[in-house]
Protein backbone atom coordinates (compact mmCIF):
# COMPACT_ATOMS: atom_id res chain seq x y z
CA UNK A 1 0.00 0.00 0.00
CA UNK A 2 1.87 3.55 -1.20
CA UNK A 3 1.65 6.12 1.13
CA UNK A 4 -1.18 8.72 2.04
CA UNK A 5 -0.74 11.85 2.56
CA UNK A 6 -3.52 14.36 4.54
CA UNK A 7 -2.74 18.16 3.90
CA UNK A 8 -5.04 20.39 6.22
CA UNK A 9 -6.03 23.10 3.77
CA UNK A 10 -8.35 24.90 6.67
CA UNK A 11 -8.89 23.92 10.75
CA UNK A 12 -11.48 26.53 11.55
CA UNK A 13 -14.60 26.73 12.19
CA UNK A 14 -17.53 28.32 10.63
CA UNK A 15 -16.56 31.88 10.97
CA UNK A 16 -12.64 31.28 10.40
CA UNK A 17 -10.15 33.31 12.30
CA UNK A 18 -9.57 36.21 13.02
CA UNK A 19 -13.26 36.38 13.41
CA UNK A 20 -14.46 39.48 11.48
CA UNK A 21 -14.25 42.56 13.64
CA UNK A 22 -12.90 40.65 16.92
CA UNK A 23 -9.86 41.97 18.82
CA UNK A 24 -9.20 38.95 20.65
CA UNK A 25 -5.76 37.89 21.49
CA UNK A 26 -5.89 34.78 18.83
CA UNK A 27 -7.46 37.15 16.26
CA UNK A 28 -5.23 40.02 16.81
CA UNK A 29 -1.91 37.24 16.82
CA UNK A 30 0.74 37.41 14.77
CA UNK A 31 1.38 33.76 15.07
CA UNK A 32 0.54 31.99 11.61
CA UNK A 33 -0.75 28.89 13.48
CA UNK A 34 -4.05 30.95 15.03
CA UNK A 35 -4.77 31.86 11.35
CA UNK A 36 -7.69 29.35 10.13
CA UNK A 37 -9.44 29.00 7.54
CA UNK A 38 -12.88 27.05 7.70
CA UNK A 39 -12.11 22.87 7.67
CA UNK A 40 -11.27 20.64 5.34
CA UNK A 41 -8.39 17.75 3.58
CA UNK A 42 -6.93 17.40 0.98
CA UNK A 43 -5.76 13.61 0.62
CA UNK A 44 -3.24 12.80 -1.87
CA UNK A 45 -2.60 9.18 -3.19
CA UNK A 46 -0.29 8.79 -5.95
CA UNK A 47 -1.02 11.36 -8.82
CA UNK A 48 -4.83 11.72 -7.40
CA UNK A 49 -6.27 14.38 -5.23
CA UNK A 50 -9.21 14.04 -2.87
CA UNK A 51 -10.95 16.92 -1.44
CA UNK A 52 -13.07 16.67 1.47
CA UNK A 53 -15.39 19.51 1.49
CA UNK A 54 -15.61 23.01 -0.72
CA UNK A 55 -15.36 25.28 2.00
CA UNK A 56 -16.26 28.93 1.64
CA UNK A 57 -12.30 29.90 1.41
CA UNK A 58 -11.60 26.63 -1.55
CA UNK A 59 -9.91 29.40 -3.72
CA UNK A 60 -7.69 30.65 -1.01
CA UNK A 61 -6.85 27.33 0.16
CA UNK A 62 -5.86 26.05 -3.77
CA UNK A 63 -3.78 29.09 -4.20
CA UNK A 64 -2.06 28.79 -0.81
CA UNK A 65 -1.24 25.34 -1.25
CA UNK A 66 -0.52 25.43 -4.80
CA UNK A 67 -3.16 22.74 -5.62
CA UNK A 68 -3.77 22.48 -9.04
CA UNK A 69 -5.98 19.20 -9.29
CA UNK A 70 -8.87 17.86 -7.69
CA UNK A 71 -9.99 14.00 -9.10
CA UNK A 72 -12.78 13.64 -6.43
CA UNK A 73 -14.53 15.33 -3.64
CA UNK A 74 -16.05 13.62 -0.22
CA UNK A 75 -18.82 15.74 1.39
CA UNK A 76 -19.32 15.51 4.98
CA UNK A 77 -22.54 17.70 5.09
CA UNK A 78 -24.64 20.64 3.17
CA UNK A 79 -23.71 23.28 6.15
CA UNK A 80 -22.26 26.24 4.27
CA UNK A 81 -18.59 26.59 5.86
CA UNK A 82 -18.51 22.95 3.85
CA UNK A 83 -19.98 23.52 0.54
CA UNK A 84 -20.20 27.33 -0.73
CA UNK A 85 -16.65 27.26 -2.17
CA UNK A 86 -18.44 24.30 -4.47
CA UNK A 87 -18.09 27.09 -7.76
CA UNK A 88 -14.22 27.02 -7.67
CA UNK A 89 -13.96 23.85 -8.57
CA UNK A 90 -14.96 24.67 -12.08
CA UNK A 91 -11.23 26.16 -12.18
CA UNK A 92 -10.41 22.29 -11.88
CA UNK A 93 -12.67 21.35 -14.42
CA UNK A 94 -10.97 24.17 -16.69
CA UNK A 95 -7.22 22.05 -16.02
CA UNK A 96 -8.48 18.67 -16.40
CA UNK A 97 -11.09 18.79 -19.04
CA UNK A 98 -13.74 16.48 -17.31
CA UNK A 99 -16.30 16.62 -14.71
CA UNK A 100 -15.17 15.48 -11.06
CA UNK A 101 -17.27 12.85 -9.12
CA UNK A 102 -18.59 14.07 -5.87
CA UNK A 103 -19.72 11.50 -3.75
CA UNK A 104 -21.88 12.09 0.15
CA UNK A 105 -25.19 11.16 1.57
CA UNK A 106 -28.88 11.20 -0.31
CA UNK A 107 -29.57 14.08 2.20
CA UNK A 108 -26.26 16.40 1.48
CA UNK A 109 -26.00 15.62 -2.27
CA UNK A 110 -30.00 16.58 -2.59
CA UNK A 111 -29.42 19.62 -0.69
CA UNK A 112 -26.62 20.59 -2.91
CA UNK A 113 -28.41 19.82 -5.81
CA UNK A 114 -31.05 22.37 -4.65
CA UNK A 115 -28.37 25.05 -3.35
CA UNK A 116 -26.81 25.07 -6.25
CA UNK A 117 -29.50 24.07 -8.93
CA UNK A 118 -27.52 26.38 -11.82
CA UNK A 119 -25.09 23.43 -11.86
CA UNK A 120 -27.17 20.86 -11.99
CA UNK A 121 -30.57 22.09 -13.68
CA UNK A 122 -28.87 22.57 -17.33
CA UNK A 123 -29.59 25.79 -17.30
CA UNK A 124 -26.14 27.61 -17.53
CA UNK A 125 -23.71 27.43 -20.20
CA UNK A 126 -21.18 24.30 -19.39
CA UNK A 127 -17.67 26.30 -19.64
CA UNK A 128 -18.30 28.72 -17.03
CA UNK A 129 -19.82 26.41 -14.18
CA UNK A 130 -18.47 23.02 -12.59
CA UNK A 131 -19.37 19.69 -14.20
CA UNK A 132 -19.61 17.57 -10.93
CA UNK A 133 -21.00 14.10 -11.40
CA UNK A 134 -23.20 13.30 -8.42
CA UNK A 135 -22.54 9.96 -6.04
CA UNK A 136 -24.74 8.89 -3.65
CA UNK A 137 -23.18 6.82 -1.03
CA UNK A 138 -23.97 4.52 2.32
CA UNK A 139 -21.69 1.87 2.39
CA UNK A 140 -17.90 1.58 1.49
CA UNK A 141 -16.31 1.59 -1.54
CA UNK A 142 -12.64 1.71 -3.48
CA UNK A 143 -11.55 4.89 -4.94
CA UNK A 144 -7.83 5.29 -6.30
CA UNK A 145 -7.24 2.33 -4.62
CA UNK A 146 -8.58 3.75 -1.31
CA UNK A 147 -10.87 2.30 1.08
CA UNK A 148 -13.14 4.84 1.77
CA UNK A 149 -16.03 4.21 4.78
CA UNK A 150 -18.95 6.60 5.12
CA UNK A 151 -19.04 6.78 8.99
CA UNK A 152 -22.71 8.19 10.13
CA UNK A 153 -22.02 10.43 13.31
CA UNK A 154 -23.96 13.46 15.04
CA UNK A 155 -23.61 16.99 14.58
CA UNK A 156 -26.51 18.33 16.89
CA UNK A 157 -29.80 17.27 16.11
CA UNK A 158 -28.68 15.93 12.35
CA UNK A 159 -26.70 13.42 11.82
CA UNK A 160 -23.84 13.69 8.84
CA UNK A 161 -20.52 11.57 7.61
CA UNK A 162 -17.33 11.63 8.89
CA UNK A 163 -14.89 9.28 7.16
CA UNK A 164 -12.29 6.50 7.48
CA UNK A 165 -9.98 6.78 4.77
CA UNK A 166 -7.99 3.56 5.38
CA UNK A 167 -6.42 4.34 8.43
CA UNK A 168 -7.05 7.36 9.13
CA UNK A 169 -10.51 8.88 10.24
CA UNK A 170 -11.59 12.31 9.60
CA UNK A 171 -14.81 13.56 11.48
CA UNK A 172 -15.28 16.98 11.18
CA UNK A 173 -18.43 18.82 12.77
CA UNK A 174 -19.29 16.13 15.21
CA UNK A 175 -21.44 16.53 18.63
CA UNK A 176 -21.71 12.67 18.90
CA UNK A 177 -20.73 9.51 17.40
CA UNK A 178 -23.18 6.32 17.20
CA UNK A 179 -21.69 2.87 18.77
CA UNK A 180 -21.91 1.11 15.14
CA UNK A 181 -19.48 4.03 14.11
CA UNK A 182 -17.12 3.50 16.95
CA UNK A 183 -16.71 0.25 16.11
CA UNK A 184 -15.34 1.51 12.59
CA UNK A 185 -13.25 3.56 14.21
CA UNK A 186 -11.17 0.58 16.38
CA UNK A 187 -7.34 0.02 14.82
CA UNK A 188 -7.82 3.67 12.99
CA UNK A 189 -3.92 4.66 13.31
CA UNK A 190 -4.97 8.64 13.08
CA UNK A 191 -8.40 10.36 14.47
CA UNK A 192 -9.18 13.48 12.86
CA UNK A 193 -11.89 14.89 15.19
CA UNK A 194 -13.93 18.33 16.15
CA UNK A 195 -12.89 20.24 19.29
CA UNK A 196 -14.51 23.49 18.41
CA UNK A 197 -13.69 25.47 21.47
CA UNK A 198 -13.04 24.55 25.79
CA UNK A 199 -17.00 24.11 26.39
CA UNK A 200 -19.14 21.62 24.81
CA UNK A 201 -21.17 23.19 22.32
CA UNK A 202 -24.87 22.28 20.91
CA UNK A 203 -23.23 20.75 17.79
CA UNK A 204 -19.52 19.94 18.44
CA UNK A 205 -17.71 18.70 20.98
CA UNK A 206 -15.97 20.51 23.46
CA UNK A 207 -12.46 19.90 24.33
CA UNK A 208 -12.88 18.14 27.35
CA UNK A 209 -15.82 15.79 25.67
CA UNK A 210 -12.87 15.16 22.62
CA UNK A 211 -10.27 13.73 24.43
CA UNK A 212 -12.59 11.67 26.13
CA UNK A 213 -13.59 10.21 22.99
CA UNK A 214 -9.91 9.66 22.19
CA UNK A 215 -9.02 7.97 25.11
CA UNK A 216 -11.82 6.06 24.22
CA UNK A 217 -10.76 5.35 20.55
CA UNK A 218 -7.58 5.07 21.29
CA UNK A 219 -6.25 5.64 17.70
CA UNK A 220 -2.26 6.03 17.62
CA UNK A 221 -2.26 10.10 17.16
CA UNK A 222 -5.51 12.36 17.31
CA UNK A 223 -5.25 16.04 15.54
CA UNK A 224 -8.12 18.27 16.74
CA UNK A 225 -9.87 20.60 13.99
CA UNK A 226 -12.75 22.93 13.09
CA UNK A 227 -11.32 25.35 15.79
CA UNK A 228 -12.47 28.64 17.57
CA UNK A 229 -10.38 31.79 18.28
CA UNK A 230 -11.02 30.52 21.97
CA UNK A 231 -7.89 28.65 20.94
CA UNK A 232 -3.99 29.78 21.03
CA UNK A 233 -2.22 27.39 19.32
CA UNK A 234 1.03 26.78 21.03
CA UNK A 235 -0.99 27.16 24.93
CA UNK A 236 -3.35 24.56 24.21
CA UNK A 237 -0.65 22.51 22.29
CA UNK A 238 1.40 22.37 25.16
CA UNK A 239 -1.02 21.50 27.40
CA UNK A 240 -2.62 18.62 25.69
CA UNK A 241 -2.10 15.06 26.73
CA UNK A 242 0.61 13.09 24.62
CA UNK A 243 -0.39 11.86 21.43
CA UNK A 244 -2.72 14.98 20.66
CA UNK A 245 -2.20 17.90 19.14
CA UNK A 246 -4.06 20.97 17.47
CA UNK A 247 -4.65 20.92 13.07
CA UNK A 248 -3.14 23.95 11.75
CA UNK A 249 -3.98 25.46 7.93
CA UNK A 250 -1.25 23.73 5.78
CA UNK A 251 -0.21 20.94 8.42
CA UNK A 252 0.64 18.11 6.24
CA UNK A 253 0.71 14.33 7.83
CA UNK A 254 1.49 11.16 6.02
CA UNK A 255 0.06 7.39 6.59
Amino acid sequence: MGIMKVLFLGSGTSTGVPVIGCKCAVCSSDEPRNKRTRSSILITTGDKYILVDTTTDLRFQALANSIERVDAVLFTHAHADHIHGIDDLRSFNHIQGKPIPCYGSYDTMESIRHKFSYIFNGSARSDWIPRLEINIISSEFILYGLTIMPLKIFHGEITIFGYRINDVAYLTDCSGIPDDTKESLQGTKLLILDATRYQPHPKHYGLAQAIVVIEELKPERAILTHLSHTFEHNKVNSELPSGIELAYDGMEVSY
